[in-house]
């Protein structure tokens, strides 16, 4: 058996009074120790509260007590966190810092090995970067990595901008942007289906592929995140970033070897290749949409504008649909479509690979009701894959679908699935950026994305435009029904 690496590091959390650290860092850095990934470590929670360290332990026993461990190792686990009160802003806070990373250094024998977690808003991202460089924190006795969360940007210009502040303190192969999408299991399974099956990879092109889809649908509403989500919209939370990776990993092409630099080549490439919308061609290419009032699961639901007084006259868009084309010689013609929003039918994200009907199929007497051959890989929150093929049915010989599944949940290793933040903090110890967000990536996405926004707000919508519970308003069918296609439910 190949062993185990455990890097050694002290992590430092920024805003880790906040609820990204609670739900998320915390727990993943329990089950990276609670499964021998990592033993020499400390970590920092840094943030305004005048907090101590028995006040951190507290909240971070709290946020893991449900995962399967008793009070001793608890205790053991937590013992690990120390709490530094910084103001982001003060010279002094840095330094106060830097004084304790250097004193656990010696007491975890961590070699100097740092990681800066940005776990709090973005506009405090270059203001960090630019301190920890004056103030000498990155300089450790070892390497010392940046981890970025999402929004890195508006939009390309403000994007160009933090991308320059962060820049002017550490070096690109030092910064992680994480996208958590890209540390789900099926999304990381992508590349295995297609690279490691002969039967998939032969047909992965426009010969044999009608359509791709990629829905990521949300039955819940903004919630809490109401004031955010406002200023960013269904397009900027969700397509930008992990629809337009998910489209960079379905159509990539197969990398020279599976290094960090090779497959972010490969996806840099398919975003060039994207076939860029002029403003005035917006809506032969995406839709837009915003919930109104209806029902979700027999419960009677607000719409986007009820949801709270500052919303009642918002123009922001709750769902987006789009059909993007790969101008290049794979995927010349083939349209992969994307959705995404709130208030839908149900939480799913999946994609589906329709591949093209035989010429004449004998065993269904109407074109119409042919069923073509599906590939369908369920991301959350089911994970496997299903594939589509025909069967006899009856006697008199007529054909119906057959679906040949693998669950990940019923795996006996299923029930233990890294959680993506988990995958994400291990490979980001290890020095592996696979999984992480090359600003090219990043400046190549707003630059399509920029061009549909603005075409947009040339345009006064018509919102709200889809009852909540439902699959998203009726343009988002017509979209694929002028091109012969439709939405595959999310349903099995």
């Amino acid at each position: 058996m190949e062993k185990q690496i455990k890097p050694k590091a002290v992590i430092v959390i920024f805003g880790a009074t906040g609820d990204l650290a609670k739900r998320k860092l915390y727990p993943s850095i329990y089950r990276m120790y609670r499964n021998g990934k990592i033993a020499d470590f400390a970590v920092i929670g840094a943030a305004r509260r005048p907090w101590t360290n028995e006040t951190l332990r507290e909240n971070v026993e709290a946020s893991v007590k449900d995962l399967d461990m008793n009070d001793q190792d608890l205790q053991a686990f937590s013992s690990h966190f120390y709490y530094q009160p910084v103001d982001v802003t003060q010279s002094s806070s840095y330094q106060d810092l830097n004084h304790l990373i250097q004193e656990l250094e010696g007491a975890y024998q961590t070699d100097g090995n740092r990681v800066f977690y940005l776990a709090m808003a973005p506009e405090f991202f270059g203001l960090i970067a630019k301190n920890l460089k004056a103030h000498g924190l990155k300089e450790g006795a070892g390497w010392t990595r940046l981890v970025i969360e999402k929004p890195f940007g508006h939009d390309l210009p403000s994007a160009k901008q933090l991308n320059k502040e962060i820049r002017s303190a550490f070096e690109e192969e030092q910064i992680y942007r994480i996208d958590h999408y890209l540390g789900k299991e099926m999304v990381q399974n992508i590349e295995v289906i297609r690279f490691a099956n002969g039967l998939f990879e032969h047909l992965w092109n426009n010969r044999f592929i009608s359509n791709i889809q990629i829905t990521s649908s949300e039955s819940l509403g903004v919630e809490e995140r109401a004031r955010y989500y406002d200023h960013s919209g269904a397009t900027r939370d969700m397509a930008q970033n992990h629809m337009m990776q998910m489209v960079a990993l379905l159509a990539m092409e197969p990398p020279i070897n599976l290094t960090t630099e090779e497959v972010r080549s490969e996806k840099i490439k398919v975003l060039r290749a994207m076939r860029h919308i002029k403003p005035d061609e917006v809506d032969d290419y995406f839709v837009r949409g915003q919930y109104g009032p209806g029902e979700i699961d027999g419960v009677s639901v607000k719409g986007y504008r009820e949801e709270t007084d500052e919303l009642q006259h918002s123009d922001t868009e709750t769902f987006v649909a789009g059909k993007i084309m790969i101008d290049n010689y794979r995927w010349a013609g083939v349209p992969f479509y994307i959705r995404t929003g709130k208030r839908m039918t149900e939480k799913s994200t999946k994609i589906v690979v329709e591949f093209r009907n035989i010429p004449m199929n004998l065993y269904y007497e109407k074109k119409e009701d042919q069923h073509p051959n599906l590939l369908v890989i369920n991301i959350s929150p089911e994970e496997g894959v299903t594939l589509y093929l025909n069967a006899k049915k009856d006697q008199v010989g007529h054909a119906e679908p057959i679906k040949l599944a693998y669950n990940n949940n019923f795996t006996d290793h299923g029930i233990n699935t890294p959680e993506a933040y988990e995958k994400l903090l291990y490979d980001c110890l290890l020095g592996d950026a696979t999984n992480f967000t090359h600003w090219d990536e990043v400046a190549l996405s707003w630059s399509f994305i920029d061009a549909i926004l603005a075409g947009w707000r040339k345009k006064q919508p018509d919102f709200p435009n889809y009852a909540a519970g439902k699959m998203g308003p009726d343009a988002s069918d017509a979209l694929l029904k002028k091109d012969g296609h439709h939405w595959w439910p999310i349903g099995d």
